[in-house]
């Protein structure tokens, strides 16, 4: 590649969703994020992802935060820099599919407020799951990058993701990612994938990985030589492990290279130096597992995500069954194969994980079933690449018929009667779809959100009499 050639790679920053979410439960506050956001405006990323996946629901259910207004600062906050978020098709934020004009809705607001980017994923790779997401968001003139949820398994040839490329450039998305959960792409795979990508589709492609098995910034290293786009990294206080390569590492690699980014180091130090305290007290506190920061080569034999990884091992402390871990990982990727071979990315990740989880605790697999995993096996999530484990379809659902059709299909609108069950608590259009998306975790925000107003009203009123004694 000659000095004419050159091809700057454009990284996504994920330290403020991804790299959390993976390492330590998505529990950064808007609070300390903020402080850093003008720094971070100021490196010259391809991208910020900072909202959606798992942001929504433990901004509410841990923080007591309104991930709406998260996303508000942020675009206050960031002048030139593009905001990315995480979409999960029909299901968005949620575990479920909702309904068409429920996904619009949320699409046409997430833009409204502030995103550039939406990724948009279906944890079948059933693309039917994502045209009604990618539409929207093509009206909203936002960019719509659908996602391939990548993983291993003789029915994922190179002639299946090229044929998916396709079909996804055919639906009108604006960029591909490789979605590889779990650091199951190789290197040399990378260059593979990448080139053959490239050849099937004028689309431009990003790559996304986790380090948990300890090949990811190869694999960049191997993408990027391979033409990839974009690729998704993490400042280093929160790299590695289960979360991304660190952007400093990547950076340097590439320095003085035809891929030269050009970020300045001083900067991103900068900005290391503020989220290392941040990272040192989550350690201290237990809430950063050290467990989630070596690297786990069997993660090519288990294909577990991070963020999955770190669910695992809270539920199984919940059970008092931690010495089950191993056990547990065994078990996933046989239930994964009786539930038609899906990716493992949320929520087949979590419903794939809680049943392993159940299946050994119970001493026997399927005793006890999750109404999620009935679910997936009544084909509620959508069609996998494999038919379902029959036996355990048969057990599970008896002689319930499954869907074939496109699961939201079946599903009416909902909006109208949303607006009438959250009419008591609406203080802005946005907490129609909080509700949504999670009706008794949004209920206690709402009722928490008021009680703060009516402190803060109090106290107001307090200080003006103190201030006007009658």
């Amino acid at each position: 590649m000659s000095d004419t050639e050159k091809k700057p790679i454009k990284i996504t920053e994920t330290i403020l969703r991804d790299a959390h979410q993976s390492l330590i439960a998505t529990r950064m506050t808007t609070e300390q994020m903020l402080p850093i956001v003008e720094k971070l405006d100021q490196v010259g990323y391809h991208s910020v992802e900072c909202w959606g996946g798992a942001t929504f629901d433990a901004s509410l259910r841990f923080l007591k935060e309104d991930p709406w207004e998260r996303l508000r600062k942020f675009r206050d906050g960031f002048k030139k820099t593009k905001l990315q978020m995480l979409f999960r098709g029909q299901n968005i934020l949620g575990y479920r599919p909702y309904a068409d004009d429920v996904v619009e809705y949320f699409v046409q607001k997430s833009i409204a407020n502030g995103i550039d980017i939406i990724r948009i994923f279906d944890c079948m790779n059933d693309l039917r799951n994502l045209q009604t997401a990618v539409t929207a968001a093509n009206k909203e003139k936002g960019h719509a990058q659908v996602a391939l949820s990548y993983t291993l398994g003789d029915a994922y040839t190179l002639d299946y993701w090229t044929e998916t490329a396709k079909r996804i450039e055919e639906m009108g998305a604006n960029s591909i990612c490789i979605k590889d959960m779990a650091g199951l792409l190789l290197p040399y795979q990378a260059t593979e994938l990448v080139g053959a990508l490239k050849e099937a589709t004028s689309l431009p492609i990003q790559l996304h990985t986790h380090y948990t098995s300890g090949v990811a910034s190869m694999t960049y290293l191997k993408a990027v030589e391979a033409g990839v786009d974009v690729i998704d990294t993490a400042m280093s206080p929160f790299a590695l492990g289960t979360s991304q390569p660190a952007t400093e590492v990547m950076v340097e690699t590439f320095k003085g290279t035809p891929y030269d980014t050009g970020f300045d180091q001083n900067l991103l130090a900068e900005i290391a130096d503020y989220f290392r305290p941040i990272r040192d007290e989550a350690l201290d506190s237990g809430l950063l597992n050290p467990k989630n920061l070596g690297v786990n080569i069997k993660t090519l034999l288990y294909q577990v995500p991070g963020g999955m990884l770190s669910n695992l091992t809270s539920q199984l402390k919940e059970q008092h069954a931690e010495d089950k871990f191993y056990e547990v990982l065994e078990e996933v990727p046989k239930v994964r194969q009786d539930l038609g071979e899906c990716p493992l990315v949320t929520p087949s990740s979590q419903i794939v994980g809680t049943q392993a989880v159940f299946n050994v605790i119970m001493g026997e697999r399927y005793k006890m079933v999750t109404k999620e995993t009935r679910a997936v096996l009544s084909g509620e999530y959508g069609a996998t690449i494999k038919p379902f484990n029959p036996d355990v379809q048969k057990k599970c659902i008896g002689d319930k018929k499954p869907i074939t059709c496109r699961p939201a299909d079946l599903i009416d609108n909902e909006l109208d009667t949303l607006e009438k069950e959250v009419a008591p608590w609406k203080q802005q259009d946005e907490d129609v779809l909080t509700y949504a998306l999670f009706p008794q975790v949004a209920k206690d925000f709402f009722e928490y959100r008021d009680a703060q107003k009516t402190k803060v009203d109090a106290a107001e009123a307090d200080k003006e009499n103190k201030a006007y004694p009658v």
